[in-house]
């Protein structure tokens, strides 16, 4: 039998592409490079293409386009499998959107692989392959992180220092009302184990690696199992962890000791109210300062999601935010807009309540798009509070009020807050 010409697809609408190709510092993305080590070449010619940086090539022709599609980029990634399918490809997509909202993405392919993908996407490129590929694929049950293939890091092109992103586990404890794991992940959380996962950072050529994890510390005991076995590497990583297991100073030195460098913590607000209005329940405000200082006097960064437009938050939310990063020394933020995704809870609530301004997919990106009317300012002053934020939050006064604070990797903080500066 023949081999089938396949392309799988890390897309990138416009809107977020001009967002983030600014920022160099981004690591790429891993699920399509991931999914890319479960094809069989013996029986597809495989092409990988991110748009971060590459384009996709239209004229040629492919039996078989895979994408992987979230909520933001819906609208573009049906216009790309529109494209594919009028060249005659098939195409199928997977991925948190088409996962939540498999009655519309339907229409918009040939083959729908919904929800976790290790056991269907496998069956489905078999099937593919003989010509009886079915229409959906569910995934029905958690399936097994044994015996994973190991990321194709070698089909990622033009990100020397940025395609070093490995996972180690699966999902998070916790239930915060505006995200959406629980609803596209199976509920328990698993790990990956030990001995693999270290195989497989052991094939990034560079010292620097991401865990990709949603929740590098939902299993304590296991990270720090980890982090034993990943000292002798001698790298440098970075990883999400919630800011309730930062008061555990055993997992801080073991995390330091084997090279992490960068804590991605879920702050979300400095304000008790906001946390308790969405059941962000693994974090308390009265705790920061001392977690913070522990994690920077274990020589971590500590990187900020913070989140605005919360039913909490007014006009002040903005500045008073500022102020407490500077006094807590944050050396740097992803800031973003309160976006109610599909499947949420606050997404069925503010539906039912005509609180969603808009059904295009392309104002649920949390960055470039107001979404929702706010319960305490407008749809403009919300987004101009998030702008302003970011531009103060990235000036060179709150830099070294914040660096004087942390005092933590000092140079290297600079360089990446001096970098998303001038990215505005």
């Amino acid at each position: 039998m023949t081999k089938k010409r396949a392309l799988l697809i890390t897309p990138e609408s416009p809107e977020i592409h001009a967002y983030r190709k600014r920022q160099f510092n981004n690591f790429v993305q891993i699920t399509m490079p991931y999914l890319a080590g479960f094809v069989d070449e013996a029986k597809y010619d495989l092409t990988l293409v991110d748009e971060y940086n590459q384009r996709i090539p239209y004229e040629k022709r492919f039996d078989l386009v895979a994408l992987t599609v979230n909520t933001p980029n819906a609208g573009h990634c049906y216009g790309t499998s529109r494209r594919f399918r009028q060249r005659g490809a098939k195409v199928v997509m997977g991925g948190p959107h088409v996962t939540l909202l498999p009655d519309e993405a339907k229409h918009h392919c040939d083959h729908l692989v919904t929800g976790e993908a290790e056991e269907t996407w496998p069956q489905f490129l078999e099937d593919f392959h003989k010509g009886n590929a079915e229409r959906l694929y569910v995934c029905k049950h958690p399936p097994s992180l044994d015996g994973l293939p190991i990321t194709r890091r070698d089909l990622i092109r033009r990100r020397k220092f940025t395609k070093g992103a490995v996972f180690a586990s699966r999902g998070c404890p916790y239930n915060c009302r505006f995200c959406s794991l629980k609803q596209i992940y199976c509920p328990s959380f698993r790990m990956r184990p030990i001995r693999e996962v270290i195989a497989d950072i052991k094939t990034i050529d560079q010292r620097y690696f991401v865990f990709w994890d949603d929740n590098f510390f939902g299993n304590v005991d296991y990270a720090k199992q980890l982090m034993r076995q990943l000292r002798p590497l001698k790298k440098r990583w970075a990883a999400q962890v919630t800011i309730d297991r930062c008061m555990d100073e055993d997992l801080l030195a073991l995390a330091s000791d084997s090279g992490c460098i960068y804590f991605f913590v879920g702050l979300e607000s400095f304000s008790g109210e906001s946390l308790a209005s969405v059941k962000k329940e693994s974090n308390n405000v009265v705790t920061y300062a001392t977690a913070i200082d522990a994690i920077h006097r274990h020589g971590i960064s500590v990187w900020a999601g913070i989140v605005f437009g919360f039913d909490t938050d007014y006009r002040d939310v903005f500045r008073k935010t500022l102020t407490a990063c500077e006094q807590f020394g944050i050396d740097g933020v992803t800031p973003s807009i309160l976006t109610p995704l599909p499947g949420t809870p606050i997404f069925d609530e503010w539906k039912e309540a005509g609180r969603l301004i808009h059904s295009n997919w392309t104002y649920y990106n949390g960055k470039t798009r107001v979404c929702f009317f706010p319960s305490n300012m407008t749809a403009e002053e919300l987004f101009d509070g998030y702008t302003w934020f970011r531009n103060r939050f990235y000036s060179i006064r709150s830099m070294a009020k914040r660096l004087l604070v942390s005092r933590t990797n000092v140079i290297h903080n600079f360089i990446i807050n001096l970098g998303y500066k001038l990215s505005l």
